[in-house]
């Protein structure tokens, strides 16, 4: 199996440290806290503390950081489901999930615009998915309050045990086997939910948690991209390769019509969207495979139906061969304002830093909420959930993100493969095994970062039997990357995933919010 010598070599310590170990000291704090979720007014009990990786010599490697919340009063509180939620990066913490979807407080910010300076506001969720499930939010090692242990912090730990693909996936499953022991959940239904590269490492550690006899219930995915290839930020980067203009269009269509830069805006946006993709998968892409054999009268004809989906300008079109990539449309479709469109989410504008240039400098919807979710999230950590350290809580570490190991064992070879990366392989053996598990698919129409189309057209040709795509739920919102930002959107993604739990093992919970 794969990983399987490596997970039992990673083990797991519940044990205190020596005071001179303190940062190698599994750490607690305890408190509570009361929210109403639909009808429902649910009080709980919130732990935020640290659990310790070991090496395979017994040697503390990493501690990671987590806040679980239990919901009080429960009957049977070991067999309640219980939820493991990630952001990804890499090298990011997971503090956008827990303070702006799914937690009990949650900071409110503007949908589709940057948010004003401090004093922010941190309002009550009436969209956490307590009602429904336990939560635990877990930041990756060198993100968050989450560090590697090396020899200054007590440990024996070296980056490179963490910051890859497939060591990263073995540190998740690890700590998870690790929290079901010491709070007493192993037979709790248990669901993964991850976010971006979180829905990239959901299937690998459901994988590696199947490998050591570890079945999950169900997994969630938000914001998904699992082959690298299909994205939008890699359309540009193999020639010969022409699907991911395709996959990306769509997204491209529903931006221009939010922005309202098309020739001929139809009233809705859904409708349009399916002829996008319709136009994207047919006519669209037997151009683009025509390559250099395409004639000029059948370039322009198509150069102008783009221009009618995706709003630049026929002349912008040909010049770029039909082939724009997902930075060069952020610049483009607003360039008449001087503005950029939004990368996580193309709602957002941002002014370019660059009226005259090619490509976005950067993303208008990422800088917009980073200051209100850091800011509220260090207060509420210290004030609320009584953590008390003097570490820098790290929302995205360049350090893990620019070392991070790419390569990735395909299952069944426990070799890296010369390809770019893809997990759809993982996801499909896991499902293949465990056919019970159901999967869940979330995204924003507005998301360019990683778009809805490509994520339904990766999970539509996993390698595994066809019936098992009856297990796979999809859901779309309008909204973008952060599909929680839109209140709307947050309610509707609250009563989707919290029925989901429901119909996935039987389980009812207090029902939509309202």
């Amino acid at each position: 199996m794969r990983h399987a010598l490596a997970l039992a070599a990673l083990l797991l310590s519940g044990q205190a440290m020596a005071a001179d170990d303190a940062d190698a000291a599994p750490q607690l704090s305890v408190s509570s806290g009361t929210v109403t979720i639909g009808v429902q007014k649910l009080d709980y009990k919130a732990d935020a503390g640290t659990l310790i990786l070991k090496d395979d010599k017994g040697e503390p490697a990493a501690s990671m950081f987590y806040v679980a919340y239990f919901k009080d009063g429960e009957g049977k509180p070991s067999t309640r489901p219980i939820t493991f939620l990630f952001n990804g990066g890499p090298g990011s913490a997971t503090v956008w999930l827990h303070m702006g979807a799914f937690g009990p407080r949650r900071v409110r910010t503007d949908a589709s615009a940057h948010t004003p300076a401090a004093p922010y506001q941190l309002v009550d969720n009436a969209y956490s998915l307590l009602d429904v499930t336990d939560l635990v939010f877990m930041d990756a090692p060198g993100t968050g309050f989450s560090r590697v242990l090396d020899e200054n912090l007590g440990g024996k730990g070296d980056p490179k045990d963490f910051y890859g693909i497939d060591s990263d996936g073995i540190a998740f499953a690890s700590f998870i086997q690790q929290f079901l022991s010491r709070y007493g959940r192993w037979n709790s239904p248990r669901y993964i939910l991850g976010e971006s590269y979180g829905a990239m490492r959901a299937p690998v550690v459901a994988l590696d948690l199947q490998n050591a006899s570890v079945d999950l219930n169900g997994l969630i995915m938000l914001s998904m991209i699992d082959n690298i290839e299909m994205g939008a930020g890699f359309d540009g980067f193999n020639p010969g390769i022409d699907i991911p203009y395709a996959l990306v269009l769509p997204t491209m269509a529903a931006v221009a019509w939010y922005h309202d830069k098309l020739p001929h805006r139809p009233p809705q946006l859904e409708p349009f969207l399916k002829d996008a993709e319709h136009f994207a998968m047919t006519d669209y892409l037997s151009a683009l495979n025509a390559g250099s054999d395409l004639d000029d009268a059948a370039r322009q004809r198509i150069a102008e139906r783009l221009h009618g989906y995706i709003g630049l300008p026929v002349a912008y079109l040909l010049k770029a061969n039909l082939r724009v990539t997902g930075w060069q449309f952020e610049h483009e479709l607003l360039r008449d304002s001087g503005h950029l469109a939004g990368r996580q989410d193309g709602r957002f504008a941002g002014f370019a830093l660059d009226p005259l240039g090619e490509n976005a400098e950067y993303d208008p919807s990422d800088v917009a909420v980073d200051s209100a979710y850091i800011s509220v999230f260090n207060d509420y950590v210290r004030k609320d959930l009584k953590v008390e350290n003097d570490l820098d809580y790290i929302p995205l570490s360049s350090e893990v993100n620019g070392g991070w190991d790419f390569k990735h064992a395909e299952p069944g070879l426990g070799v890296a493969l010369p390809l770019s990366v893809n997990v759809l392989p993982d996801l499909a053996t896991a499902m293949t095994q465990n056919p019970n598990m159901k999967v869940m698919l979330n995204g924003g129409y507005y998301d360019l970062s990683t778009t809805f189309y490509s994520a339904e057209f990766q999970l539509h040709h996993l390698p595994m039997p066809r019936a098992l795509q009856k297990n796979i739920t999809y859901a779309w919102y309008t909204s973008g990357h952060m599909i929680y930002m839109d209140e709307a959107s947050l309610k509707a993604l609250h009563d989707n995933i919290a029925a989901f739990i429901g119909s996935s093992h039987g389980y009812v919970g207090a029902g939509p919010a309202d």
